[in-house]
């Protein structure tokens, strides 16, 4: 049997899930004795595993998540409002296919961050697009964008996004430009695809953080229709953190 020919052929075609598999394969005897249709079907399945695989390194690389956190590894023992039945529809990413918001707001060290992240984490394992971005850094990278004129690819890049995660929601006040950018960011979004803003800042007082009353109505009305929003409380969770815990919010 030639089968470097035929490994050689996979590897062309970028096949390179079945390449491994068959290689694999040719050293286990054994495997011989299946039947054709079990063997193929073996050498198929890696190939779907290696293109995830790949898929997910894509995703989270473009996802730039702040820190590397998993939805399994959420401490629900910290006393702070947080309980598995609330978060079973946020971990099943239902949320992001309908285009729904998440607000997820708490004192600082409470989490947020991380559960951010851990939620930006889930959805790329699920197959969406996640961009992860502190509010300063998004104005700062729109302000750059309009100067150098990449300002219509930065605003498709981000309107074609599953998920947006906005960090550091409500840390100062917005400028009139930095209104209208956040407005223009919302309306392409609207409908489209979801957005998750981790603030201090209760909702009651993001009126006043937008500022100007009209556009504050338009974007807030565009956010918190039909959002999802969880309120995290109590204490720090550094003051109790171990130096092995899993779960520790950078901001």
């Amino acid at each position: 049997m030639m089968t470097q020919p035929l490994l050689d052929t996979l590897r062309r075609l970028k096949l390179t899930g079945m390449h491994d598999a068959l290689a694999h394969q040719l050293t286990q005897p054994d495997t011989y004795d299946l039947p054709f249709e079990d063997r193929l079907g073996m050498l198929l399945d890696r190939e779907v595993l290696h293109r995830d695989n790949r898929r997910l390194d894509r995703l989270l690389k473009a996802a730039r998540l702040r820190v590397m956190a998993c939805v399994e590894d959420i401490d629900y023992r910290h006393p702070r409002g947080l309980e598995r039945g609330r978060m079973a529809p946020l971990t099943s990413g239902e949320w992001i296919g309908q285009s729904l918001n998440l607000c997820l707001t708490g004192p600082t060290g409470c989490g947020k961050t991380w559960l951010a992240c851990a939620l930006g984490n889930q959805a790329c394992r699920q197959g969406y697009s996640v961009r992860y971005l502190r509010v300063p850094r998004l104005f700062e990278q729109l302000r750059i964008a309009q100067g150098d004129g990449s300002y219509a690819r930065l605003m498709g890049q981000l309107q074609k996004t599953d998920l947006l995660i906005l960090d550091d929601w409500g840390m100062q006040k917005m400028t009139a430009p930095q209104r209208q950018d956040l407005m223009e960011v919302i309306e392409d979004r609207h409908g489209r695809g979801s957005t998750l803003i981790a603030s201090q800042l209760p909702i009651e007082h993001w009126h006043d953080y937008i500022g100007a009353a009209t556009v504050a109505d338009a974007i807030l009305d565009r956010l918190l229709h039909s959002a999802h929003r969880l309120t995290l409380r109590g204490e720090s969770m550094r003051k109790s953190a171990s130096p092995q815990a899993a779960e520790v919010d950078p901001s």
